[in-house]
């Protein structure tokens, strides 16, 4: 049901990297009712200048994209200057832990109209009833909680992935190894290969390094799944998985894997 036409408008920056996810934003706006688009911004820099040059009401935060991310653009303009916010984001189960924990309200994609509006209201209470004030407290323990050295349970142990039309969830205890391919990461599980995007650096924060170790610049490897190391050239190693594949260990990594 769209909003009340005396309803304040509140004026609204929509942040994402993916064309798509700004339209299904501005779509779900529109068919509400009761905001003006003053500004979408495709990364976190932009959304930085967006929200301190134009002051909006509300932000809606993509949280995973190259570069800045979503928690970087709230470090960049403060929480003491941030709007009413939104998140948006792929299945993510420590940011939404995170969220939730904090009273933050978020949108997972992808999402219905009903999910949408719920949000919309929460946003549009804390904007009408000027609650800044709660909105700074949750905003800064968000960030506080985000650099804290995380607990043996709270690393991430499944990846909702997109295959075709639908969604699947893998368990990382599932997968052989994830590379990089730009802003992208494949994961590797047996036969399977798909495609998620995060960047290996993001991905690698959130795996239990008693699991996972990085052993080149674009590969993370399960270290269940290596059957041992061999000398290569130039000081590098090759790591034999227990299936017979490959993977090669640069010598910036192999200290890691000598050591354990």
């Amino acid at each position: 049901m769209a909003m009340h036409e005396r309803t304040p408008v509140l004026r609204t920056v929509i942040v994402d990297d993916e064309p798509l996810a700004r339209d299904c934003v501005r779509l779900a706006l529109h068919r509400a009712g009761g905001a003006q688009i003053v500004a979408e911004c495709d990364n976190g820099e932009k959304a930085v200048d967006a929200i301190l040059r134009l002051g909006p009401d509300l932000v809606f935060l993509d949280v995973q994209m190259p570069g800045m991310d979503g928690f970087d653009v709230i470090d960049a303009v403060g929480p003491d200057r941030m709007p009413a916010v939104v998140f948006v984001t792929a299945f993510d189960e420590h940011a939404l832990h995170a969220f939730e924990v904090h009273a933050l309200d978020y949108i997972l994609k992808p999402f219905d109209d009903s999910r949408f509006h719920d949000a919309l209201r929460h946003a549009r209470r804390f904007v009408e009833n000027g609650l800044d004030e709660q909105l700074r407290t949750r905003l800064k323990l968000l960030l506080e909680e985000r650099t804290r050295p995380r607990e043996q349970d709270a690393y991430t142990t499944r990846i909702m992935v997109r295959v075709r039309d639908r969604f699947r969830i893998v368990p990382v205890a599932d997968v052989d190894w994830f590379e990089a391919a730009g802003n992208y990461v494949r994961i590797r599980t047996g036969k399977d290969c798909f495609l998620i995007r995060r960047t290996l650096t993001s991905l690698g924060n959130a795996l239990d390094p008693s699991r996972f170790a990085r052993i080149h610049r674009s590969t993370i490897v399960n270290l269940d799944r290596i059957r041992e190391l061999q000398p290569a050239a130039g000081g590098d190693y090759v790591a034999m998985l227990k299936d017979g594949r490959k993977l090669r260990v640069s010598r910036a990594f192999r200290g890691r894997l000598i050591r354990d």
